[in-house]
């Protein structure tokens, strides 16, 4: 895998992953959103044929990023399945098993729909609203129109899977995926490569990191 590059927030370190995951190297987690384990099997259910590749890519990636930093938990910042149990989500618990001491604290976003039985069998503990660790960093799905602007207070989200607009010297412009960053929060990028992008305007003092190419390039 390519080498991710540092970001530093309120004197922690964090690392930016090209396959679009963030370290947290004082915490030792990988924080990840917008997975949407099960998808694929979703549309494959309602008539529309998308390979089951797509899946077993996307988990193929998070287990490479786990066995790279070697995290002692993984933060899902919601939608980490898509939808309601399919075939797909039965592999889940199989590689699950396989990694049984890893702990897997799941903040709910919007698809997380699952019986909560599911959750308890495959090991996930379910944060409903948000995730409050070492007092300044909170991990929330979808930003509320209102955050705590407090100096020392910082938030990651996920929900929106921002993307960022390039463009050449002509006419010719490429959208890519991408970490957004503010003063008071972060949105990271859909882990699951089978979504959408929901376009961003950053202001001229935030931070954006396009995914370009499996590269990461901070373009401001």
């Amino acid at each position: 895998m390519q080498v991710p590059i540092a970001h530093k927030l309120l004197q922690h370190q964090f690392w930016l992953s090209p396959d679009r995951c963030i370290f947290w190297e004082e915490e030792k987690a990988l924080i990840v959103s917008d997975l949407h384990f099960g998808k694929s099997g979703h549309f494959r259910k309602h008539g529309i044929a998308i390979p089951q590749t797509v899946y077993k890519n996307d988990l193929q990636r998070l287990i490479s990023q786990l066995q790279y930093f070697q995290p002692r938990q993984l933060i899902v910042v919601g939608d980490l399945f898509h939808s309601h149990e399919n075939k797909e989500l039965e592999l889940f618990k199989r590689w699950r098993h396989d990694l049984a001491g890893l702990p897997i604290r799941l903040v709910r976003g919007n698809h997380d729909i699952l019986h909560e039985q599911w959750y308890r069998e495959a090991a996930i503990e379910v944060i409903e609203d948000s995730l409050c660790m070492n007092r300044h960093f909170h991990f929330i799905h979808d930003l509320p129109e209102e955050i705590d602007t407090t100096e020392q207070q910082y938030y990651f989200s996920g929900h929106l899977h921002p993307g960022i607009c390039i463009s050449g010297k002509g006419k010719q412009s490429l959208s890519f995926p991408c970490f957004y960053f503010t003063k008071t929060f972060c949105v990271l990028p859909a882990f699951g490569q089978f979504t959408g992008l929901a376009m961003i305007r950053p202001a001229d003092d935030e931070n954006v990191f396009a995914i370009v190419n499996k590269q990461i390039i901070q373009l401001q």
